[in-house]
């Protein structure tokens, strides 16, 4: 009987302690680096966040991984599970019929383009282009024509323009030139009203025509650096596009009008870009840039700035008394600092 005695209150401690881990069902989606599974074991910034939080508020957590984003949410929409983990974001209609956490995370979409479709910008392009041919030809011909001028009205006034039609063409292309470009020849100052005033005309505009023709390089380099044509949204008409199906990305594309294959999960639209069914992804910038860094490189990259900012959250049945412990623990958290050293961990400092 003794040995009894000494081990049921150690029953007793053990039992109290199993009874004493509230068991959370967690709903999540492969989105990395938010959630995913490496080296068989589940992780990612928001599953290891929500590991944290459970640890501080003594939970055990049953991570369930749904094959579709709307398949997870709908198991928390119905109160099948306790919440749900992922990359969420935090809109007007998904708080209509779920609860959500505050923030844990600021986002936004960007485009994704063939990598192919990008170039380094070129200066022999550059030079080579049409547009700056075109351009480099009209300013001779308004030098020649402004120097054939000068000669008109100059030829019996400055020796130098005393010269016969056929042989003034080059000399006064090449005084107007250096008026342009050097301010012109001391020596050989217009000496009529007339040409003074329209060397005057020439000095002047020899400042604008100098910055227009910098402005014309730098624009052609700029066109040249995106053989694609998308930059932005706006390019996006007529292109094949991708996303997510019932994403915020896709609800973006809508409103613009914008036609887009959509996609159920991420890997199938991955997929599709990698194939070439798709030139180009919109989607959240984080997943989109943790892709091209961990592999995709060669089959895409991210252009332009994050755009439609938005937040994500943890989300849980409406009227959860769960949603009020995690929003005091998240607030302690980024008080502590504990915060911080996960978002470290995965993305490095914030900007």
């Amino acid at each position: 009987m003794r040995p009894l005695r000494l081990i049921f209150p150690f029953l007793l401690l053990l039992w109290g302690n199993v009874l004493s881990a509230q068991v959370i069902d967690v709903n999540t989606v492969t989105r990395p680096p938010f959630s995913m599974i490496e080296n068989g074991r589940e992780t990612g910034f928001s599953i290891e966040l929500m590991r944290e939080i459970a640890e501080r508020l003594d939970w055990e957590l049953q991570i369930h991984r749904k094959e579709a984003f709307a398949e997870m949410l709908n198991g928390v929409q119905l109160a099948e599970v306790d919440m749900a983990a992922a990359n969420i974001s935090i809109t007007a209609a998904r708080e209509a019929v779920m609860d959500f956490s505050l923030p844990v995370f600021e986002s936004g979409l960007q485009i994704m383009v063939q990598a192919d479709d990008i170039r380094e910008p070129s200066l022999m392009n550059a030079l080579l282009s049409w547009d700056l041919a075109l351009a480099i030809g009209l300013a001779f011909l308004l030098l020649l024509v402004g120097g054939m001028f000068m000669w008109a009205v100059e030829r019996r006034a400055q020796p130098y323009f005393d010269r016969p039609l056929k042989e003034a063409w080059f000399p006064s292309f090449w005084w107007a030139l250096n008026l342009v470009v050097n301010g012109g020849f001391e020596e050989r100052v217009p000496r009529t009203p007339i040409g003074r005033m329209f060397g005057v005309l020439l000095v002047l505009s020899s400042l604008f025509i100098v910055s227009i023709f910098v402005a014309k390089i730098t624009a052609v380099m700029t066109v040249e650096a995106i053989s694609g044509s998308v930059s932005s949204v706006n390019d996006l008409y007529g292109k094949r596009t991708g996303t997510i199906e019932g994403s915020t990305a896709a609800g973006f594309l809508q409103r613009r009008d914008l036609d887009y294959y959509g996609y159920d999960d991420l890997d199938q639209l991955l997929r599709a870009f990698e194939s070439g069914e798709v030139r180009a992804v919109v989607f959240d910038a984080p997943v989109l840039n943790y892709y091209v860094k961990h592999g995709g490189q060669e089959f895409g990259r991210t252009i332009g700035q994050v755009f439609l900012r938005e937040y994500y959250g943890f989300v849980f049945p409406q009227g959860s008394p769960l949603t009020e412990q995690v929003n005091h623990t998240l607030l302690t958290m980024q008080e502590d600092g504990s915060y911080d050293a996960i978002y470290r961990d995965w993305f490095g400092r914030k900007h």
